[in-house]
């Protein structure tokens, strides 16, 4: 027989004590949810458990569309981003596109390191391809840890300059209907978001 833990127990506990204080609240809240979403923002950020967009932007349940991977990236070749883009600027028409990426990323630190990490190496190359296009500025920065967050903030902008790429937002602009798309640096260490002002 299997033991659930606890911690596994306890976030079914904690929905229920949620779901009865938004009931309390405002008894036609989940009524009126599940009618649809019409969010303004589609956000790309990192899996990391620490950097819950919702959470960190105060924003309410269908307030953003989300789509989260290891170090936010938008890579062409994958078919779940560019789905959840496509959902997202031309079903939902959101208004903004945002990369969110984060300091003291996992991702983005182990694109820095010559280790072998198995099946996520192939995935970190997209990283390690912003190292190599920034390779000259990111030499001149002797402190290691400065040079990690400035190669957070450069994964951001080129993932930021992906999107815009995409056959979706081409095709958007096109038409004159794409949204702004922006470049966003979550700080752990202070709780505060940075936009980097890499916004189209």
């Amino acid at each position: 027989m299997v033991t659930i833990s606890s911690a596994y127990k306890n976030l079914f506990e904690n929905n229920r004590r949620w779901v009865e204080g938004k009931k309390r609240e405002d008894k036609d809240y989940f009524s009126r949810l599940s009618k649809g979403q019409k969010p303004e923002f589609f956000l790309i950020g990192c899996s990391d458990s620490r950097v819950s967009p919702n959470i960190i932007t105060g924003a309410a349940p269908g307030e953003l569309f989300i789509h989260r991977n290891i170090a936010n990236l938008a890579v062409h070749t994958d078919l779940n981003f560019l789905s959840a883009l496509q959902y997202a600027v031309e079903v939902l028409q959101v208004k903004h596109v945002v990369v969110k990426g984060h300091y003291y990323c996992g991702g983005v630190r182990a694109a820095m390191a010559d280790d072998y990490y198995g099946l996520i190496d192939n995935w970190l190359m997209n990283i390690r391809d912003v190292i190599r296009l920034h390779e000259d500025e990111l030499n001149t920065i002797a402190d290691e840890e400065e040079r990690f967050r400035r190669l957070v903030e450069l994964n951001v902008t080129e993932q930021v300059k992906n999107v815009l790429g995409t056959s979706v937002m081409q095709k958007a602009i096109r038409n004159g209907s794409a949204p702004q798309v922006h470049g966003w640096v979550y700080d752990l260490h202070e709780g505060l978001l940075r936009d980097l002002h890499v916004s189209e």
